[in-house]
């Protein structure tokens, strides 16, 4: 596990990007950083080798360079490496709902079959509040697992999607979802989403059954996770 150095607030250093070199999946969490090019490069590597790639929540606008920075292309990663919109805001009004509210989640139709929701509720609610990404996003060539409704939200809300598989443009497996709150964690239908979704990125069976739900002690705003089974 890599973390942005030397706290989670800070922009401009993740160390140890070399490990992509001999991943078989990537997983981020960001939320705009100014990485140096040669750590931008590491990553651009790792996602033309066409492996697996995984991003939740915050990382549809994983970067955020000014106008005319030699990255600024970057701002767009979200888009190239996941199919969500390219960054915050822009064209694509990519926004939510208020921070205050929250979100129902449920199957998205035609999805009840797919085997990254073995074992997942049909509906459960999250504390991530609803991010809104159509009509624009996901791309038509996606596959949508779950939509989610706002509960409570700040501004007339449509239901939009909050969970997605894609084939970028490099051929690699993308799975994306928009919820991952820490508290979001806590739950077994969240947590069996994302198993199912690592074994299905890598191509491997998904599983009939898991150990049980994992305890995460974890408050918003920490970088360092603790779990037990």
């Amino acid at each position: 596990m890599l973390y942005s150095m030397p706290d989670h607030n800070s922009e401009k250093d993740i160390p140890g990007l070399d490990a992509l070199k001999t991943a078989d999946l990537a997983v981020f969490y960001l939320r705009w950083r100014q990485l140096p090019e040669d750590q931008c490069k590491s990553i651009m590597d790792y996602l033309q080798t066409g492996k697996a790639v995984m991003g939740f929540r915050t990382t549809s606008h994983s970067f955020k360079y000014p106008a005319g920075h030699a990255l600024e292309k970057w701002n767009a990663f979200g888009e190239f490496a996941l199919g969500t919109p390219p960054g915050w805001g822009g064209a694509a009004a990519h926004t939510h709902f208020g921070h205050k509210s929250s979100t129902d989640v449920y199957l998205a139709p035609g999805a009840e079959r797919n085997p990254i929701l073995k074992g997942v509720d049909k509906s459960f609610h999250c504390r991530s509040w609803l991010y809104k990404m159509l009509p624009m996003y996901p791309p038509k060539d996606a596959t949508q697992l779950l939509m989610g409704k706002a509960v409570e939200p700040n501004k007339p809300a449509d239901d939009n999607p909050v969970a997605w598989t894609w084939k970028n443009q490099w051929g690699g497996r993308a799975f994306y979802t928009s919820l991952g709150h820490p508290e979001d964690f806590r739950l077994e239908s969240f947590q069996r989403l994302v198993i199912n979704a690592i074994h299905w990125a890598l191509g491997q069976p998904v599983p009939d059954k898991l150990a049980g739900k994992m305890t995460f002690n974890v408050e918003y705003g920490q970088h360092r996770v603790q779990t037990k089974k």
